[in-house]
Parts: C-alpha cells; sequence; structure tokens
C-alpha cells in the first residue's frame, strides 16, 4: 500500500477492539483490515523541518484497558504521538494522531500499568518517566483521516511546535556510554588511577565524559565541627527501633552527641560522658549502652543508671571492640581484659591476660544467629602478627592461630561474607585487617578451630586504612578509610572492593534514618559529612560536559589540562537549534533562530536537537574543554559547510609547545566516499588562555582519517596515501607520501623509525621512515583483510587492532624478518613489491591472537590504570562496553585460566544453548585469548560445581576464587 511503510503494529481484536493493523509508512499511519477499508492520516511534522525531509515512525507502545486502547509511538525526531482508532464494533471510522510530548529517539518504549514509561534510547541515557496526562489536550496538533485534505503532494501535513515535557515527568534515569564515538586514558587530575575520557551519544545530547574508577556518592548534609574529631559513632536508644537515635563525636579531650529527628541537634541529658574522648559506643542485647572511654567503661542502663568500671592504677584502655554481649579492651602494659554481660545485665569482668607484647589493635567477632556468645578474638602487634584467641568459657584467651603480615595490623574488623550467589545462606567469616603500609588484608577463619586460610592482600592507600562495618542491602559490608575511601560488599557471589569517588575521610560509621535508610556519617577535616552510595556495583563514575553536535574526534593536551573535541553532524543546519521556552498564558513560543553563544546546549536544545536541513548539509565546530572546570574555554564554529574528521596535538621540530593539527573535509559524502576537498588547520593557544588561534592552513585532496606527531613532523592518512609533513611559515610542507596503501587510511601509530598503518579494509601495514633517501616503504603487511577501526602498539613487531565486525586481533612481525629489515640498507625498498600485480608488502605478519567481541571496537589504549599496576590494553566499544586485556606472563597462569574456561564451557553452557567457543570464533578461530568475563561466571555457580571444578584444576575453590580476585585487581 505504501513503499516507504517500515513498521507494523497489531490492533487488539474481538471483544477488546476492531483487530487489523496499523501500517507507519513514511508521512502517513495507514489501518488496514480484510473486508475494511484503508483509513489513512498525516503524522504531525514540526514546523522547522524541511518539506523534502519525511517523517518515520521508529518505536511504539500499546496501552490496553477494559474501555479503551491507545498506542504511542515515536518519530525519528523524538515526537511522541499518541495515536487513537474511532471505531463502532468493527468498523473504524477515523484515525487520529496527537501530539503527546518529545523525548531523546529511542529503540524501544513500553507502557506500564502502574503509570510509568520506560525509554530505552537510541543514543545516551534510557530514562523512566510517569504519566501525568493521557494527551486530552484539544489545542494539541492532531491529525485526522476524517478531516485530512488532499493536494497535489498528498495528504495535508499538520504541523506543530515542540515543547517542553507535558504528559510526562522524568523520574529516573540508566545511565549508558552507547555510541562512544572516542576514548583516551590519561591522568589530567593527577590522582591515584588515571581517568578515561571518552565522547559519546548523538548530536545536542552528546556529552564528553570523564570516567573515573570508583563508586558515587551522594552528599546529603555538610555539618561543620568544632575542631578535629578522632572518632563518630551512631546509636539507637533501643533495638526495637529502626532508625539511629545518636551521633556520638568524639574529640581529643571531649565528646559531642547529636540528636537524630526531623533535624540534627546537640542533646546534653542522654546519659553519656562528654568531658572525655570516646572509643566506643555499642547497644548492648539488653537495650543498654555501652560507652568506652579511656579511663574505663560507662554502662547505660535502660533505667539510666550508670556502671562503671575504671582502669587499675594508671592505665588506660588503647583498644577496645565489642558485640552485643562480649568487650574486649587492651590496656597500657600489655593487658588484655574481657568482659561479658551477664543474664541480669550486668557487665563483668571474666578474664584478664598479660600479653607478651603491646597491642595495635583489638577485634571482637559477632555473635552467630542462635548464639549467646562469640568464640574468637583477633588481636594485631606491634610485632607484625596477628593472633586468634578463643572465647569459649573453658580455655578463654587461649591461643588458637597466629599469622605473621608485612606491618603493623592498625584495624582489624570481621565480616561474614557469601561466597556464592547460589546460596544466600552459606556464608564464611573472614578476617579484615588494615596494615601500616595501607595494605588490606583478608583471611578466612575456620568456624570450629580458628585457624587462618585463603589470605589475599590489596594496597589501598598511603594511609593505614581504618575499617568500619556496615549494611549495605541488608548485607555486611565494609568501609576501609585510606588516603581515599573504599566499599567492600558481596556481588555475584564474590566480595567485591571498590574506591569511593569522594575526598579522603579520616572516620566513618553506618547511619540509617527515614529520610536515609542506609547511609554513611563521615567526617572530613572539621565537618560531618552524611553521605549515601548510589548506584551500588557500578564500576566507574563519571561527569559529563555537553557538547553541541555529534563528536567525531578527540586529542588531550596533559601539559595544558585541556580537552580539544572535534564535532560534526550531517543533514543539520549550523548553529541553529530547536527551542521552546517555558508555557505563557498565550501557548507556547518556539525560537529556531541562531544559537545565542552559549558553549553548551540548554536543557530545551538537548531535548529538541537541531535544525534539520539537506541531507548534504554540515555543521561542525571544534571546542576546547577545560578538564579542571569541565566547562568549554574556547569554540570553534566551521563555516562553508566543512566538517571535522579528526585532531592531534603535535610538536614540531624547534617548537616550544604544542600544536593542534584539524583535519576538515568539504562537503563530504557518505556513500560513495568522497569530498570536495580538504584542509589541515594548525591551531595555538592564545598568550594565557585556553581559546585557539588559527596558524594556518593546508589543503590536501582528500578525507584525512588519521595524523599522528612522528619525529618532530606530522604524519597524515589522506585516502589512500600515507604524507609526511614539516611546520613551514605558511603551510605545512610535503616532504614525503606513499601512495600504494590498498584503500583507506584509518589508523596511524608509530614507534621508532616504524610506522603502523591501518586499512579500512586491508588490515595493518608496517612501514618504515629512512632519513637517508626521505623515503617511506611498506615491508610487511596481513594475509587476512580486516576493516580497521582501531589499533593500539604492543611492542616493536607486534600491533593489535579491532575491526568494524566485532573482531579483536593481535599481528607480529616474525623475529626473522624483523632482524632482516633492520639489517637491510635500503630499508626493505629493494624488496618493496608493492608495485606488481598483487600490491602486497614483501613480508606476511602472522596472525597471533583472535578473539570476537559481538561489538564494534572504536578506541584502544595500552596503558596502566594504576602506579604500580600491571600493563593492559583498554579497548571500548560503539556500545559503550569497556574491557582490557591483561596479558599472561607465566606458563601457570596461561593453564589455569585456559582449563577453567573449558570445564565452564562443558558445565555452565549458555541459556539461549549458543556454543561459546563457536560464538567467539565467528570471524575467525578464537586463538591464545582466554575469555575472563566467562571464567568470573565461575563465582554465580552451585557449590557442588565448584568443588567439582575446583578438584579438577587440583586447587579449592577458595584458591579458584583468589586468582580471579588477583587478576581483576591488577587492572583496577
Amino acid at each position: 500500500c505504501d513503499n516507504g511503510a517500515n513498521m507494523l503494529i497489531a490492533v487488539p481484536g474481538g471483544s477488546e477492539g476492531p483487530g487489523g493493523v496499523l501500517i507507519c509508512a513514511e508521512n502517513y499511519v495507514i489501518y488496514k483490515h480484510q473486508n475494511h477499508k484503508e483509513v489513512k492520516a498525516p503524522i504531525p511534522r514540526r514546523a522547522d523541518l524541511p518539506q523534502s525531509r519525511g517523517v518515520l515512525l521508529v518505536s511504539y507502545a500499546a496501552h490496553k484497558q477494559k474501555s479503551m486502547f491507545f498506542f504511542l509511538v515515536q518519530s525519528e525526531y523524538g515526537d511522541l504521538y499518541k495515536v487513537t482508532l474511532d471505531c463502532e464494533r468493527e468498523t473504524v471510522k477515523d484515525l487520529k494522531i496527537r501530539y503527546f510530548d518529545t523525548i531523546p529517539v529511542c529503540t524501544s518504549i513500553c507502557v506500564l500499568k502502574s503509570g510509568f514509561l520506560f525509554a530505552g534510547s537510541e543514543c545516551g541515557d534510557h530514562a523512566l518517566y510517569q504519566f501525568l496526562g493521557i494527551g486530552d489536550d484539544e489545542n494539541e496538533a492532531v491529525a485526522s483521516a476524517s478531516q485530512a485534505m488532499a493536494t497535489e503532494n498528498g495528504l495535508q501535513p499538520v504541523e506543530f511546535s515542540p515543547r517542553p515535557l507535558k504528559n510526562l515527568l522524568l523520574i529516573d534515569a540508566i545511565e549508558s556510554l552507547s555510541p562512544v564515538c572516542d576514548m583516551k586514558v590519561a591522568n589530567l587530575f593527577e590522582e591515584e588511577t588515571k581517568q578515561m575520557y571518552t565522547l559519546t551519544g548523538k548530536g545536542p545530547w552528546s556529552t564528553m565524559k570523564i570516567l573515573r574508577p570508583g563508586q558515587t556518592v551522594a552528599e546529603m548534609a555538610v555539618s561543620p565541627l568544632p575542631g578535629s574529631p578522632n572518632g563518630v559513632w551512631t546509636i539507637k536508644e533501643n533495638k526495637s527501633q529502626e532508625f539511629d537515635s545518636f551521633i556520638l563525636v568524639s574529640f581529643k579531650n571531649a565528646s559531642l552527641v547529636l540528636s537524630v529527628g526531623e533535624s540534627v541537634e546537640e542533646v546534653t541529658d542522654s546519659g553519656f560522658q562528654t568531658t572525655s574522648a570516646t572509643l566506643d559506643v555499642k547497644l548492648m542485647a539488653d537495650d543498654s549502652i555501652l560507652q568506652v572511654v579511656p579511663t574505663g567503661l560507662r554502662h547505660i542502663l535502660g533505667d539510666g543508671r550508670v556502671n562503671e568500671w575504671r582502669c587499675p592504677g594508671r592505665k588506660q584502655i588503647t583498644s577496645v571492640s565489642c558485640n552485643e554481649r562480649q568487650v574486649v579492651a587492651a590496656l597500657t602494659g600489655y593487658e588484655l581484659v574481657y568482659f561479658e554481660l551477664d543474664e541480669t545485665g550486668q557487665l563483668l569482668e571474666s578474664e584478664k591476660k598479660d600479653m607478651a607484647g603491646e597491642i595495635s589493635s583489638v577485634c571482637i567477632a559477632p555473635i552467630p544467629a542462635g548464639k549467646l556468645r562469640s568464640k574468637f578474638l583477633a588481636i594485631g602487634g606491634y610485632d607484625a602478627t596477628i593472633r586468634v584467641l578463643s572465647l569459649d568459657p573453658h580455655d578463654c584467651l587461649s591461643p588458637l592461630a597466629v599469622q605473621a603480615v608485612a606491618a603493623v595490623p592498625s584495624s582489624m574488623l570481621f565480616i561474614n561474607i557469601s561466597t556464592s550467589d547460589f546460596d544466600e545462606d552459606t556464608k564464611s567469616l573472614y578476617l579484615q585487617a588494615g596494615l601500616a603500609n595501607g595494605i588490606l588484608l583478608r583471611t578466612e577463619i575456620d568456624s570450629v578451630t580458628g585457624q587462618l586460610s585463603d589470605t589475599r592482600t590489596r594496597f589501598l592507600g598511603t594511609r593505614p586504612p581504618k575499617l568500619v562495618g556496615l549494611r549495605i542491602m541488608g548485607k555486611e559490608s565494609m568501609m576501609a578509610l585510606s588516603s581515599r575511601p573504599w566499599v567492600g560488599y558481596t556481588k555475584e557471589g564474590r566480595f567485591t572492593l571498590t574506591p569511593i569517588s569522594y575526598e579522603g575521610l579520616s572516620h566513618a560509621t553506618h547511619f540509617s534514618s527515614e529520610q536515609c535508610p542506609e547511609a554513611i556519617v563521615g567526617v572530613a577535616q572539621t565537618s560531618l559529612r552524611i553521605l549515601v552510595i548510589e548506584h551500588l556495583g557500578d564500576v566507574f563514575n563519571s561527569s559529563a560536559c555537553g557538547l553541541k553536535y555529534t563528536p567525531r574526534t578527540m586529542a588531550v593536551n596533559e601539559e595544558q589540562k585541556v580537552i580539544a573535541v572535534g564535532e560534526a553532524d550531517c543533514g543539520v543546519v549550523p548553529n541553529q537549534f530547536t527551542t521552546a521556552m517555558a508555557p505563557k498564558e498565550n501557548g507556547d513560543a518556539m525560537d529556531t533562530g541562531e544559537d545565542d553563544g552559549e558553549n553548551e546546549p540548554s536543557e530545551e536544545k538537548v531535548q529538541f536537537g537541531s535544525v534539520r536541513g539537506n541531507p548534504e548539509q554540515w555543521a561542525s565546530c571544534i571546542e576546547v574543554i577545560d578538564a579542571t572546570s569541565l566547562s568549554v574555554s574556547s569554540q570553534l564554529e566551521l563555516e562553508g559547510n566543512y566538517a571535522v574528521t579528526c585532531m592531534a596535538w603535535v610538536r614540531f621540530e624547534g617548537q616550544e609547545a604544542d600544536i593542534l593539527a584539524v583535519a576538515t573535509a568539504l562537503d563530504i559524502k557518505l556513500q560513495p566516499r568522497g569530498c570536495s576537498g580538504g584542509e589541515i588547520r594548525l591551531y595555538t593557544f592564545k598568550d594565557k588562555e585556553k581559546g585557539l588561534e588559527l596558524l594556518h592552513s593546508t589543503s590536501v585532496r582528500g578525507i584525512v582519517r588519521a595524523m599522528k606527531p612522528f619525529q618532530g613532523r606530522l604524519l597524515v592518512g589522506v585516502g589512500n596515501a600515507l604524507t609526511l609533513y614539516e611546520l613551514g611559515k605558511k603551510q605545512l610542507l610535503k616532504k614525503s607520501e606513499n601512495r600504494k596503501f590498498p584503500n583507506f587510511i584509518v589508523t596511524i601509530d608509530t614507534a621508532g623509525d616504524r610506522i603502523y598503518c591501518g586499512d579500512a579494509q586491508e588490515s595493518v601495514h608496517f612501514c618504515r621512515y629512512r632519513w637517508e633517501d626521505n623515503l617511506i616503504h611498506i615491508y610487511a603487511d596481513d594475509t587476512i583483510p580486516r576493516y580497521m577501526t582501531a589499533s593500539a602498539v604492543l611492542d616493536y613487531n607486534t600491533v593489535l587492532g579491532g575491526d568494524k565486525f566485532g573482531n579483536i586481533f593481535v599481528c607480529r612481525l616474525p623475529k626473522d624478518v624483523s632482524k632482516e629489515v633492520e639489517d637491510d640498507p635500503t630499508g626493505g625498498r629493494a624488496m618493496d613489491n608493492s608495485s606488481s600485480a598483487l600490491h602486497s608488502a614483501p613480508h606476511k605478519l602472522e596472525s597471533v591472537c583472535s578473539f570476537h567481541l559481538g561489538d564494534t571496537v572504536t578506541a584502544i589504549q595500552r596503558t596502566t590504570m594504576q602506579p604500580g599496576g600491571k600493563e593492559i590494553v583498554l579497548y571500548m566499544t560503539i556500545l559503550g562496553e569497556i574491557g582490557a586485556l591483561v596479558p599472561l606472563t607465566s606458563k601457570e597462569d596461561v593453564d589455569f585460566f585456559s582449563h577453567l574456561e573449558m570445564h565452564l564451557r562443558q558445565d555452565n553452557q549458555p541459556l539461549c544453548g549458543r556454543d561459546h567457543l563457536s560464538y567467539r570464533s565467528s570471524y575467525n578461530p578464537v586463538r591464545n585469548v582466554i575469555d575472563g568475563g566467562f571464567c568470573e561466571q565461575y563465582s554465580q555457580i552451585s557449590k557442588e560445581l565448584q568443588s567439582r571444578i575446583a578438584e579438577e584444576l587440583d586447587r579449592s575453590p577458595g584458591e579458584v576464587m583468589k586468582k580471579l580476585e588477583d587478576m581483576r585487581n591488577k587492572i583496577l
């Protein structure tokens, strides 16, 4: 019925509706049914949309009730329409399409019965909206089949002006990186770990995001304190209370008690001693409260009476730990005192013991369910040992186990960890110990004998970690306070330790209130902070800077701490956006004029997008982003239908500062690929500013997709030619050129005098530049045609690359060939066969590794993410996946992970039944790459299967988990 039809929507039939289908075509929606005449209505279109551009519907959602039904459909421009049918029994009288709202373009939308709309965005974050109305406003633009007027070009279209959301309210969003156009890894903020700078999104919805490894927290409140605290605790008045009643802050010679209610206020009649420092506070099993001060214990009973125990002589408490029924205090003079709560509610001294050395920290284990006391006590000594003592009445304070550690244990914490998501009730007791050298040590405690096993370590920071117990999502968790805070929690059957992206905290504890059921109260310098962990489980947190057009390329300058971004959009009017003002009494106002000069698109611009133009029209600009303030410091609009294709920072020979080289193309045609010409423009920074100033431009014949600094010069890939330029006074000076590449150069990498070029269809080419004859020679290429998208040099003879079909691979030049090329005085020129009939290089690369990811790789970089960490290769795909390739340097690791992967392929097959090996070999047989994400599923399988696989590997399940955790910690 229409050559432009692209989507079918089923209409409810039977008792619910007339049946049939809605045919979504270009500019029209048509109702069709057997023995029923066609009902056709035009789709309302934006007033600023050129008549040459049609309107296509890309997604829909149906909503049915007992008495009515309607459809929500979305156009390719993001506009939502409400489609209704006026029918009598099985006869459709009219088809109406009414403008509803405008949201980002979605691949799928879903109307929930609870009154929400989920929008799976095509580019950018996914969103959840709440319905405020169902679009029955008669003032909205509506197209009707019965009222449509026929013209020479079809039915008369109905025009409307987009407006801010009226029928929908944004409730929440799921962050998405899709699509990722480019990625760089750098440390512009001089932090412990490097940051990832990514270009994501499309059009005015696009952003430059800075990704940091770590957990996001929301700062709920900040309150100044009268001094520098040395501890903070929260406590309830009794166990029946759901939320905390008091926050106790300890100072050097005093304690501050804050009451938690509708507001946080200081109180003086709480029963706590406020004239001295506090070491610990605990709510006991009988609803009494224990306050530990340096001179002794204060047991505050439920009726307000206070029982005190004072240290003998002039001794003081140096370290203390307690649970609901037991207390252990370490005194000066190497003395250890143990207390226990009896049946009458009295805290009695049960045992004393003189230790051989001074105690640095103590920790008592939590009481198991159904028991009256804990069996284990851990003691850290200044002799760099951890001792486990028994608390059983028959052999109280007798030693059970001892472990030597690398430094003095400054803080310890017992925590129960579930080792499998398959069985949440199966938990193991672990001892976490923060050492003075900044290392966190975790070791498992045998629940019967108290022996220590399965010890794991991780470096957290320069400060000794201070450990605090938390509850997150109802599970036991922990917080480690070092030079930066860390949170430890159980996820997918394993204990995960993640840094928190927040300033350093000196003290912290769990906090629960009506507004924040699971929060953290912490001390930073001289202020009290209340924090809430957001999106638990996210590996990265992001901060973003909005962009004007779709980002195409970026270049990071670590010296100036700026990011240059090249942006270009096809088919839009330059510098014009569809924007709407807030609704006024006389209706909605709309503006499609020129940009008002703001660097970032406003909220309305992000919502409605750019003004559409002719398909051959391009809008492009260069934006320089100051990383420290995350704001645009300079913006240059490209005129004359030029578009940015790539850019690079380069320091030419004899120059003291970096120059930004930007490649542009005129009148780009995507299919077939071509342009009317191009330029390479050089920009420098203005004096004492981060703005750009044009130095000069150089004309080129084709599209430039790759540039790279090379020995004080600039390598440029122009179409199928590789050109070497030198800086001149009025333009770049061409010094050398090789035009023998097969198709189109898309990547350039360098190492020494070698150049590695990636072709759009013919994989990697190894080249060499010789100063003696000023020529570039191709001396090696690949035997497999690969459609390259990104590459990185691993070593002098090895290149890692990704292609557009979702494969990553490693190609290597054989050692004997490498030596032959180096020894050849002509640099490979004598054996250059590129002029032969086959146009091939004299030597061939070996395929070392091959692996199918399933998604197009857009960026690859070799880097180390943390000081002392292992060198890895980071990659990002167009759908937003972040992956890492870690080299295995020992045969033991290769055997272990390859056998683990083999057993999981056999015993843990995918739900859909697809063969894992076959999938990873979709284009080329998988080779020398182990699927680490698949191996991580070991923690999610059943205990029986874990034990069987571990037995095949001649290891215990704990050793397998430790091996996986160690490999993961080498990355972040």
